[in-house]
């Protein structure tokens, strides 16, 4: 490659530092406009002293001095100016990776991994058997699941002015100097809505409105994005082995948590359920009734000059209740009897579900009798129509038309179905244990449930799944929880018939530890009418899949065995074999990673995973794993590329679901471009690593379990020592981080504890992550790590050696390594000392700061001996410029915070100095990108 097609390092990143200059400048301007001179002063000192700390021309104490005693009255802008920074900073690194992509492609270099485009290249080098390739995709799916998990702490009328700033600073770049003045002055115009908007809502979410949120993401992008995916993977697999039936179905389907989950959410009902999938579905027959109506306008070829198939010529027939209407168009006549059907089958699928269509209807604009048009029983049934005109048109040559807008409506339908997303509903295995018991009470079978004996409770659930006698009758009457949690699955059983199976596919059962609390949920599919016991000589049959969910590192090592033994139930093998012999497990990153720490809970995925695929050998069922991941590392995030390599052999095979939770769903999902590449990055992984061998250890495989082993339990037996033996920890916790603050910041429905207690076993993940985070610690994606390294190494050149080859050739360590990298470098234990300070107890303070940056210390140097690297992001230099970029804009946040942290604790507890921390946190939480 020659040196004119290389850009130097500085000539790449320049345009990025041009464009956080200028949107600072913008909004420096604004903020003199608008605060005043000596506002804009203080915090223009402010940035300057930042810098000069990243420079470290002067010590971490330079800017406490400058906020501390602020009047408040000054540092709500002074924040708000901080984050809106931050923000727009993030804004034009977006730009900028896309920058750097479109000079990557117009340089002709090679396509990067994580895209499609070089996972072909691998397959075609591969030359993979056609037979093998269709049998590994036989169950193919990649589902991306939207959850009520919103650590996403912008409100959407910040993150719409956002959009508009990009969209116009994306303008910009392609614009000359002499051009711009307009350009500029929009721009300025959007940046003053921005600082004149609120940042943090008032009121909590409402479940309701994070159903509004998730559905959003749609209308940007996903309606048009997935199906185009979808159609051009299909495309390009078929293209290098013809002749082979793959990808019957599409293989990039969305699922979504928001409404169905209730696992500690105690707004979920039966009426949320309902509203959830009827919504959704509102969604999805609003846009096909819009794009129906466009091709109406659009196809008016005219019967003097085409000629219609049969079944086109028998739909016109329908088309208008009179005859003149359009009469030599059959095309347009064809299209609108389908938006009369599909006007008709979105009032009576909606009603059904409880959601008024009267809008959805209404908007259609349809002329005729929709009281007179037949329902359409499934999307299949609107496929067929739809597919018939493009027949027509392609047998008189119109495929380009044909492969225009009306090829997008028919991916998009059979994508989406009537249902838009499946909807996964969740519960506590011990909720259902209670329900359960009541259930059996009532029935008289058994009077004192929770008191039978594990292999009791198996046989007796058994026995009711064998029959399809109901428990209760008409009268029964039930305790609240009883009734809520049956109201709940009886309105999934509604949604279910008004909007077809895969409206509802999944029930998850959080904690589960037994093959009872499998069987329990399954009772209560039958009893809510999701599960037929089936006759006496036929199987149980249920449209709906029941999904442990192990979660704890002991429920992890277990899940195998809890599967093994389900299987072994007759009625629950049956049940799987009605199914296709699927069975989907979910494992859980969160509560792993805060029970046993970063090292050992990565470890016990892993293992779990190698556990389940020996018994997929052994019992012959098709598994599909969901992980539950989150945002940030504490909570299984990092690239999702490298997490699908970094699987087992076997784990994948063609199937994946993972959750999307928090500030990375607006991250990925919010934009075409950004949305397109996260999708088929998804699916690249999941087709390498079910068709190529990426775990690269080949013979030295079982050697490399059992020294993870190892370090998985010496790193455990270290976090241990911290988090569940250190005297005090819980205190010092609830002092040095605003744990206690996030359960007033208003981004989810969901409360921040399971139950009302001060357990840290009790606390969700998403605070006991984002509170580390806040205080720029990060525990929750490292700790343990570094003594487990340096115990098992010992000084021990050899052993280092085997770590840093395994390093090099598996992709587990790897990645491993990599993510703790990321998260340790976005630490700062200088920042972190301010918070410890706020613990009351020196003793304590002292004691258990000291082990945590002793251990970040550890862990740095050993990251460092195994990988070769000189500094933490050596092999992340895009994030490392992004730190460099954002970090300054940290500082005056996290000093920020403390300070009034700080006042609050000591019984300032005025409005403002509350909605101040709450500022801040929303800043850190913008500017980490991993909030929770």
């Amino acid at each position: 490659m020659t040196e004119s097609r290389i850009e130097t390092d500085q000539d790449a990143i320049r345009p990025l530092r041009d464009d956080i200059r200028y949107l600072g400048g913008v909004l420096g301007d604004t903020i003199r406009d608008h605060e005043g001179p000596e506002v804009f002063d203080l915090i223009e000192q402010v940035r300057i002293e930042a810098f000069r700390i990243r420079r470290e021309e002067v010590g971490r104490s330079a800017v406490a001095r400058m906020v501390a005693g602020v009047d408040i009255a000054v540092a709500l802008p002074l924040i708000r100016a901080f984050s809106y920074f931050v923000l727009l900073a993030n804004l034009a690194e977006d730009i900028q990776r896309d920058r750097r992509r479109a000079a990557h492609e117009a340089a002709g270099e090679p396509p990067q991994d994580s895209s499609l485009a070089a996972t072909y290249r691998k397959l075609d080098a591969a030359a993979l058997d056609g037979a093998e390739v269709a049998d590994l995709l036989a169950e193919a799916l990649v589902s991306p699941v939207i959850t009520a998990h919103p650590t996403e702490t912008r409100r959407r009328t910040v993150f719409d002015v956002q959009t508009r700033i990009t969209e116009l600073m994306r303008l910009r770049q392609r614009y000359s100097e002499h051009e711009r003045a307009d350009l500029d002055k929009r721009i300025r115009t959007q940046v003053l809505a921005l600082w004149r908007t609120a940042l943090i809502r008032l009121q909590r979410l409402r479940i309701q409105d994070e159903i509004a949120v998730g559905l959003r993401y749609y209308e940007l992008t996903l309606f048009d994005v997935i199906p185009a995916i979808n159609a051009e993977v299909r495309a390009a697999l078929r293209e290098r082995w013809p002749g082979v039936d793959l990808l019957r179905r599409p293989i990039l389907r969305p699922g979504s948590w928001i409404g169905g989950d209730r696992d500690g959410n105690p707004y979920v009902t039966a009426a949320v359920v309902r509203l959830a999938a009827g919504q959704a579905a509102g969604v999805a027959f609003g846009r096909y009734l819009r794009e129906l109506e466009n091709l109406e306008k659009s196809l008016a070829q005219s019967a003097r000059l085409v000629r219609v198939s049969d079944r086109v010529a028998e739909l016109a027939e329908a088309g208008y209740p009179d005859d003149g209407t359009h009469a030599d168009e059959p095309y347009r006549r064809a299209l609108h009897a389908i938006r009369l059907r599909l006007c008709a089958t979105a009032r009576t699928a909606l009603s059904a579900v409880g959601v008024d269509p009267a809008e959805v209807v209404t908007a259609a604009h349809v002329a005729g009798d929709i009281d007179a048009a037949t329902p359409y029983p499934d999307p299949r049934a609107l496929l067929d129509d739809l597919d018939a005109i493009d027949a027509s048109m392609r047998a008189s040559g119109d495929d380009l038309l044909a492969d225009d807008h009306l090829a997008a409506l028919r991916h998009a339908v059979e994508t989406f179905g009537f249902h838009l997303q499946s909807l996964d509903m969740r519960q506590n295995s011990e909720v259902h244990e209670q329900v359960v018991a009541e259930l059996l009470a009532w029935a008289g079978v058994h009077a004192d449930y929770a008191s039978l004996s594990e292999s009791e409770r198996v046989d007796l659930l058994a026995n009711e799944l064998r029959t399809r006698r109901p428990l209760l009758g008409p009268g029964a009457r039930l305790g609240e929880l009883a009734e809520k949690e049956l109201g709940i699955v009886r309105a999934a059983r509604d949604v279910v018939a008004a909007l077809g199976p895969q409206a509802v596919p999944n029930y998850i059962i959080s904690m589960c530890t037994s093959v009872s609390d499998m069987l329990e949920a399954a009772l209560l599919l039958k009893e809510g009418g999701l599960l037929d016991a089936g006759a006496a000589d036929a199987p149980p049959v249920s449209s709906v899949g029941i999904v442990p969910l192990f979660e704890t590192i002991e429920d992890l090592a277990a899940g195998a065995a809890t599967l093994s033994a389900a299987l072994e139930v007759p009625v629950y093998r049956d049940l799987v074999a009605a199914g296709g012999m699927r069975q989907e497990v979910m494992l859980g990153y969160s509560d792993s990673n805060k029970d046993g720490g970063y090292l050992a809970a990565n470890w016990a995925l892993y293992r779990a995973e190698l556990d389940l695929v020996e018994v997929v050998r052994k019992t012959g069922i098709r598994l599909r794993l969901f992980h539950g991941r989150g945002g940030t590392v504490g909570r299984g995030g990092g690239r999702s590329y490298d997490a699908i390599l970094a699987q087992p052999a076997g784990a994948v095979r063609g199937s994946l679901r993972l959750t999307e939770q928090g500030e990375v769903i607006a991250a990925k999902y919010a934009e075409p471009r950004a949305a397109h590449r996260n999708l088929e990055s998804l699916i690249a992984g999941t087709l390498e690593s079910t068709l190529l061998d990426v775990e690269g250890l080949g013979p030295d495989a079982e050697p490399a379990y059992e020294l993870m082993d190892d370090l998985a339990a010496r790193a455990r037996a270290a976090y241990a020592r911290l988090v569940h033996e250190t005297p005090g920890f819980v205190e010092y916790f609830r002092q040095s981080t605003p744990v206690a603050e996030v359960g007033d910041l208003n981004i989810g429905s969901r409360p921040a504890s399971r139950k009302p207690t001060q357990s840290v076993g009790d606390l969700r993940a998403i605070p006991w992550v984002m509170s580390w985070s806040q205080a720029r610690v990060m525990l929750p994606g490292w700790y343990g790590t570094g003594s487990a390294l340096e115990e098992w190494v010992g000084g021990d050149p050899e052993r280092l050696a085997v770590l840093s080859d395994l390093y090099r050739r598996w992709p587990f360590l790897r990645t491993v390594l990599s993510n703790l990298a990321q998260v340790m470098a976005k630490s700062d234990l200088d920042i972190a000392a301010r918070y410890a300070d706020l613990v009351e107890n020196e003793t304590l303070r002292d004691t258990i700061f000291g082990m945590i940056r002793e251990e970040h210390e550890r862990t740095v140097r050993m990251h460092a001996a195994i990988t070769g690297n000189d500094h933490l992001l050596a092999d992340n230099p895009s994030l490392a410029e992004s730190i460099h970029n954002r970090f300054p804009y940290l500082e005056p946040l996290n000093q920020m915070q403390v300070e009034l942290l700080r006042r609050l604790r000591a019984g300032d507890d005025s409005e403002l100095v509350k909605r101040g921390i709450l500022l801040t946190m929303n800043g850190l939480a913008t500017a980490l990108r991993n909030s929770g």
